[in-house]
């Protein structure tokens, strides 16, 4: 596709390389969305070919997974082509890590290490997506900050 079918990803070149806060905050999310398809097909084919308590329960658990990941997913991959709408979903997602992280680290088990990643990854996370730098490369202003289009 040449760049003049394509007038955003102009725009994104004009704009410079990728700064690296914004490529680590996609790369971030992009991991939290393949662990969430790994754990959803993890529990979808233990719940099909082991004992669970309901199978059917597991199995719907485990495409529930599958589908959540495509938040994470859509908005890495928007972040890494610098989409304004992408840091919203990028957020939503660092906001529910948080409340998952911590019932993982309530835990009495090896859940407990995995609540510390998850915490610390979504918390980098979302420190790298409200940095002043991410936010100008996606080309959001704040309020008032807003250039007339006329």
């Amino acid at each position: 596709m040449s760049s003049q079918q394509n007038p955003a990803s102009e725009a994104a070149e004009e704009a410079g390389p990728r700064p690296v806060r914004l490529t680590a905050a996609a790369a971030l999310t992009a991991l939290e969305g393949l662990a969430l398809v790994v754990g959803g097909v993890w529990i979808g084919v233990l719940g099909l070919t082991g004992h669970p308590d309901d199978r059917q329960q597991a199995v719907t658990g485990g495409i529930t997974l599958v589908v959540l990941a495509l938040l994470p997913l859509l908005a890495a991959r928007g972040l890494l082509g610098r989409r304004s709408w992408s840091r919203g979903p990028a957020l939503i997602t660092q906001i529910i890590a948080l409340p998952v992280a911590y019932n993982l680290l309530q835990a009495d088990s090896m859940a407990i290490p995995g609540g510390i990643v998850l915490a610390v990854v979504a918390v980098t996370a979302l420190v790298l997506l409200v940095n002043a730098e991410t936010t100008r490369a996606l080309g959001i202003r704040g309020p008032g900050n807003a250039q007339d289009q006329s």
